[in-house]
């Protein structure tokens, strides 16, 4: 086996001519791993988290709440793109949310022994030498705290939350949780001037067990505070009593997905559902905007701007969500109450008043500009991390940090990061691919697959896999525009209705229309290995088995890509299979002229890389162009464990297919580029699956990500040109 590096001329970008005023907008600069804060190798492996975030007053470090760990961590950020450790701090129980003043941290810390007996405390922690201070009992389970902007005072919500084990969660569940007002003195707190101030008999839903989730305080000390699950929104003013209060209603949706059945399809409609506001911040004296999540009996969707009187003056009902789903982040699997919006923060840039709404289902931040309160204008979409439970803005270095809690190492997966954006002339890096504008509204994830136009430069066809198993279907892209376009979705059927038992991995265009597809097989779920062609208007009209003796070998790891050279279908079967030597994987040949199916196939035997350690590498795509065959080899590992993403290549002339059963010959194979920078680019940490590459009319090679359909993933898709293939 022999590597050649060939001349490549990169683009790593695509070129975009900047006006005379560029506009100011936000790009991921940096994303720090919670790992890295660990004291030892013990520690790193032990599940931590990023949660609740805040960032000292100068701006050059953060803290972040680990409650997995029972830690505060800290984070360097004295030069935001390249983040570094500064340790953790124990709480002596799970830290909630903490707020800074001066040098001082204040945290509060849930120290309950069952939901019937909750306790808790706020800990000052002397932020130099990282060493607690003081502590006060707060007599429950704190879950929010704010800091009153003239620092004389911090409000917490003391939730004593509900067991969703008990009664299906149902309300009420005692103790009822309150709020609490402590008292700032020179800078420190004063536990004996703590005011507990009750919201009980206030709501409609569950009104003698309020769970305060969140508060917020304006510049006249008032204090604003959701009861998520009693969809009830309270005043208090400065005076520590409640000046008004107001449920939190309900609203009517319109074009949702409200169905969890493998494909998206936002025309559905629900009416009357409950907000259930979490996260809540003031906007100005008068107004406040709330994240709706609806994690009880809700499922809102959206947020909602509000006069502190209890107006409504503005509704985004379904708008975000779907500006999610035409960015390919939707959670296919949470329809029953959407996207869930967890956390809101409101901060000035500049002289622009800008929202940053968080989709913990969907990991993003939509950033909107408030100059018009009635009518809030959303500027960009911004990719998080998995599962973002918390932000703080930075106006003062023109930066926003990201905490994202959720660890998957357990799984081979991403550990959780915190992420840095920077405000700065530019352009948006993201997203890369969206279907905005489409209507009705085209809903895509997990692009497993992707094939040029031979005629049309920029125009390709895309596939999604089984995570969109209840609706199979071929995408169309319009690559000529920035970000690239789904134009349109063209579903695979099979006697008239969506085609079930299909996991589609690769895309061909037939040259008359119609596409070839790759089906990869998992014979435990009834899925077969196949090939299957498809008329223009996405009907089924041939299906290819695969032969009894080459199948006696299957694995789960089956076609990964299907290429069409004349007459014959070449197709890449992802790792080996049982008959197979190991490190050696099956291309194989399907003589689609052929009178006999079963006699139509043959093979060769494509050398693998060697991975390291527990991980596997295998082949994700096939594609056909000039005297080559192209493809991407890969390894199952992500951030900062991916080693091996490459395009390479194959010359047809050397492709010569043994019969199965005969003894297969071994190819020669190419590196053409290592596709790690590319997978980089967003400044994230690098994906695990990079599953379509094409080359367009006019020469240039593009590559595209599957997301997973969001599900322990980012939800990030990165579609983009790798340059001119030479």
């Amino acid at each position: 086996m022999m590597f050649r590096p060939l001349c490549l001329t990169s683009l790593l970008a695509l070129t975009v001519a900047m006006p005379a005023q560029a506009d100011m907008v936000f790009n991921r600069i940096s994303a720090f791993a919670t790992p890295l804060n660990a004291a030892d190798a013990e520690d790193a492996a032990k599940p931590s988290s990023a949660e609740i975030i805040a960032a000292t007053e100068d701006g050059m470090t953060l803290i972040y709440s680990d409650s997995p760990k029972g830690v505060l961590g800290l984070i360097d950020i004295t030069d935001a793109r390249a983040p570094k450790p500064l340790g953790q701090i124990d709480m002596g129980g799970e830290p909630t949310t903490t707020k800074v003043l001066g040098g001082l941290a204040f945290a509060g810390v849930n120290t309950s022994e069952s939901f019937t007996n909750p306790s808790g405390k706020l800990v000052t922690v002397d932020l130099a030498t990282k060493a607690v201070v003081a502590e006060c009992d707060l007599g429950g389970q704190p879950d929010s705290v704010a800091l009153a902007p003239g620092h004389s005072f911090l409000a917490i919500a003391i939730e004593n939350e509900r067991d969703e084990e008990v009664n299906d969660g149902a309300l009420p569940q005692m103790p009822a949780g309150f709020v609490v007002k402590l008292p700032l003195k020179d800078g420190a707190v004063d536990c004996a001037g703590l005011q507990k101030i009750e919201m009980t008999g206030l709501a409609g839903v569950g009104a003698d067990d309020p769970e305060p989730e969140f508060v917020d305080i304006n510049d006249a000390g008032e204090v604003v505070v959701t009861l998520q699950e009693n969809n009830h929104i309270v005043v208090i003013g400065a005076d520590g009593k409640v000046a008004a209060h107001f449920s939190a209603g309900a609203v009517d949706l319109s074009g949702i997905d409200t169905k969890k059945d493998g494909k998206l399809d936002f025309t559905k409609s629900k009416e009357g559902v409950l907000r259930e506001p979490d996260a809540v911040k003031w906007i100005d004296a008068d107004h406040f905007v709330a994240a709706n999540e609806g994690d009880y009996e809700g499922g809102s969707r959206g947020f909602t701007i509000w006069k502190k009187d209890g107006t409504v003056v503005f509704e985004s009902g379904a708008g975000f969500e779907r500006e999610i789903a035409a960015i390919g982040h939707y959670p296919d699997h949470r329809n029953k109450k959407g996207a869930e919006i967890e956390t809101v923060d409101v901060a000035t840039f500049g002289d622009q008043r800008l929202l940053f709404v968080i989709s913990e289902r969907a990991s993003i931040v939509g950033v909107y500009d408030l100059t018009d309160l009635a009518a809030p204008k959303l500027l960009q979409m911004l990719p998080s991390g998995v599962s973002p439970e918390g932000m703080v803005a930075i106006p003062s270095r023109n930066l926003i940090a990201t905490a994202n809690e959720v660890d998957l190492r357990e799984d081979g997966l991403a550990p959780a990061h915190v992420m840095l954006f920077e405000r700065a002339e530019g352009v948006a890096a993201y997203p890369t691919l969206t279907s905005a504008g489409t209507d009705p509204l085209i809903g895509w994830a997990a692009l497993s697959g992707l094939a040029a136009d031979p005629a049309k430069a920029g125009t390709f066809y895309a596939v999604s896999d089984s995570v969109l198993s209840g609706a199979p279907t071929i995408y169309t892209i319009d690559a000529t525009q920035t970000p690239a376009k789904i134009t349109a979705a063209l579903t695979v059927t099979r006697n008239g209705d969506a085609a079930q038992k299909l996991d589609l991995e690769g895309v061909a265009l037939d040259g008359d229309g119609g596409f070839w597809l790759a089906s990869e097989g998992r014979s435990d779920k009834l899925v077969p290995h196949a090939i299957y062609h498809v008329d223009a208007t996405g009907a089924i009209d041939r299906e290819i088995a695969l032969p009894a003796d080459l199948l006696k070998g299957e694995t789960r790891f089956g076609f990964e890509g299907i290429a069409l050279q004349d007459k014959t279908l070449w197709l890449a079967v992802q790792r080996e299979w049982k008959d197979d030597p190991k490190g050696m994987a099956k291309l194989l040949a399907f003589d689609t002229s052929a009178e006999d199916e079963a006699e139509a196939w043959s093979a060769v035997h494509y050398p693998l890389d060697t991975p390291e350690g527990d991980a596997w590498v295998g082949l994700s795509e096939v594609t056909i162009a000039g005297d080559w065959m192209y493809l991407i080899e890969r390894d199952n590992q992500i951030a900062d464990k991916a080693a091996i993403k490459n395009l390479t290549r194959i010359k047809l002339a050397d492709l010569k297919p043994a019969k199965l059963g005969e003894a297969l010959p071994v190819v020669t194979k190419e590196q053409v580029r290592d596709l790690l920078p590319d997978l980089r680019v967003l400044n994230g940490f690098a994906p695990d699956k990079v599953e379509g590459f094409a080359i367009d009319a006019a020469g240039n090679g593009w590559i595209v990500t599957d997301n997973d359909g969001i599900d322990d993933s980012t939800g990030e898709t990165i579609f983009r040109t790798i340059g001119k293939i030479e």
